[in-house]
């Protein structure tokens, strides 16, 4: 007990350090420009460009190279990005955008606001998420080159806030209207209009992006180069890290957690323990309901009793999460149902229930049934192996089937071949967003990644999701959102963990990486080395 207390108020202290220190840079030192970067990411992304998926690589690496019309500062306001001034119409069913002049693609075609009519209807078909961003988009009118109009038929209260790079990247029209856009060659070989130009992947190792000279916001950016290098070994991250060899990792690409106590005291490193407002953290387990066994809310509550969270938090995550027993998280607070707890860990009654269910043991230590167990390797090997050695307490026979990333996603979303799935799939920055994707029944459709995993079908919850994602009054959006909180827990489609630790390492001379709410997916462009 004493070593998780310790362990939470290191994260707390290395938070408030690095705010604060991260604060006092942005005042007083002076960008220099030069030098390469040298980041660690991990898992190896399929692609680069957020368009046909919200993968972490994907949605880290893309926004260095292709742009959203907005970004955001940490308490999520909106600031100009390829737009540079925006309005609504009084009714809310028009956002008018003042695109940015002047601006070039990489390959040197000029950007214009036909690029942004196709991307925004383009995301609305492909992008797991966009068909819930952008599902009341009907129309996006383009009365000059310089001028883009998004037309919706019902109001989306969210929608200013969902124009992030990482989230809606603006992709060049010329080179993917007529194309089949998943098998498009520029999602892994990106043209975009941002401070980096994609030079050279080597699958297996790196990617390298080169300082883009033409771009619009001069002298941006600082960095000669950034070496995108793909290290799967955490403890070969660590020592990079610690060595000099890399400048920067974060998150699944990081440290070990029990590292991060160490690291905080070397001289040549910081430890950021900041939270990215936008992506909004969130991990779960997910049951899938077209598994008969599963089926049976029975079977379903008594593996979320067989689960000690508590446990999980302390030995998988080293104190550095934030528990959440509703799917909307605590990062979200407008719309966290605080009152919503774990289900008691209680394996006795577990045991029970599964007998009660029709799955006794044939034999004392006997197995009752065995489930196929994955994981997004955004959630560590140690995750799933918790999970395994919680059921087989209880005598479910969990065979944890590990993958690399790419193919997780073939096997989750596709295949549909597991019985449960370890996720991580984020809040973001609004519910109807992070959250709807997950539970809103119209969102499953095999194939498509981070979606509906459970195959969860609710007509109220559905309605209940739909209501919120139009209105525009707070607190009734916030009932709304109460409710289907609510509904979802005792439905138990999932077991939800709440937000994963979000540890940052860099060399303590490199600045500015992260300047806004997007936090490690912003574009790179303010970074720069310290003498």
């Amino acid at each position: 007990m004493k070593q998780w207390t310790a362990a939470r108020t290191f994260a707390r202290q290395a938070a408030i350090a690095a705010i604060a220190v991260f604060a006092a840079w942005s005042v007083a030192a002076q960008p220099r420009a030069g030098g390469t970067l040298t980041w660690l990411v991990n898992p190896v992304p399929a692609s680069i460009v957020p368009l046909t998926t919200t993968a972490g690589g994907n949605a880290e690496i893309g926004p260095k190279i292709v742009e959203g019309l907005l970004t955001y500062d940490y308490d999520l306001k909106p600031r100009p990005l390829l737009a540079t001034a925006w309005s609504q119409s009084k009714d809310g069913l028009q956002y008018t955008f003042e695109l940015r002049k002047g601006v070039k693609w990489h390959d040197g075609r000029d950007f214009t606001s036909a690029d942004v009519a196709f991307s925004i209807l383009t995301l609305k078909q492909v992008h797991p998420r966009g068909r819930g961003t952008f599902a009341n988009v009907v129309d996006v009118k383009t009365p000059d080159a310089n001028t883009a109009v998004i037309v919706l038929s019902k109001p989306s209260p969210f929608l200013l806030t969902a124009l992030a790079s990482t989230e809606s990247p603006i992709v060049p029209r010329h080179l993917y209207e007529g194309t089949d856009i998943a098998s498009n060659k520029y999602n892994s070989a990106p043209v975009g209009t941002g401070p980096f130009v994609f030079k050279e992947w080597v699958q297996g190792s790196h990617i390298i992006l080169e300082r883009n000279p033409n771009y619009w916001d001069k002298p941006k950016p600082y960095l000669d180069r950034v070496v995108v290098r793909f290290v799967l070994d955490s403890a070969a991250r660590a020592a990079a890290l610690e060595s000099g060899a890399a400048d920067l990792a974060n998150g699944t690409g990081g440290i070990p957690l029990s590292d991060v106590e160490r690291f905080g005291k070397l001289p040549g490193v910081q430890i950021d323990a900041r939270i990215s407002p936008y992506l909004g953290s969130h991990q779960q387990i997910y049951f899938n309901l077209d598994t008969p066994a599963l089926q049976k809310i029975e079977v379903r509550r008594a593996i979320a009793q067989a689960i000690d969270v508590n446990a999980f938090a302390k030995t998988v995550w080293y104190g550095y999460g934030t528990l959440s027993a509703s799917p909307i998280g605590k990062g979200i607070s407008r719309y966290h149902d605080a009152s919503i707890q774990p289900y008691p860990f209680n394996p006795k009654e577990a045991e029970a229930a599964l007998d009660a269910a029709g799955f006794k043991r044939p034999a004392a230590g006997a197995t009752r049934l065995k489930l196929r167990v994955l994981y997004n390797p955004f959630q560590e090997r140690r995750a799933a192996d918790f999970v395994r050695q919680s059921l087989g307490r209880i005598g479910i026979d969990a065979v944890v089937e590990s993958y690399d990333f790419a193919t997780y996603v073939t096997k989750a979303y596709t295949d549909r071949a597991f019985d449960i799935t370890l996720e991580s799939l984020t809040n973001l920055f609004d519910p109807t967003v992070g959250v709807q994707r997950v539970f809103w029944s119209k969102n499953f459709k095999v194939g498509l990644p981070f979606s509906n995993a459970a195959h969860y079908v609710n007509p109220e919850v559905d309605r209940l999701l739909e209501a919120a994602a139009v209105e525009v009054d707070e607190g009734k959006r916030r009932q709304l959102f109460v409710d289907f909180q609510n509904i979802v827990h005792r439905d138990i489609p999932s077991i939800e963990l709440g937000a994963n630790p979000a540890i940052t390492v860099a060399a303590k001379k490199v600045r500015d990486y992260a300047p806004t709410g997007e936090h490690i997916r912003g574009s790179f462009a303010d970074l720069y080395f310290a003498p």
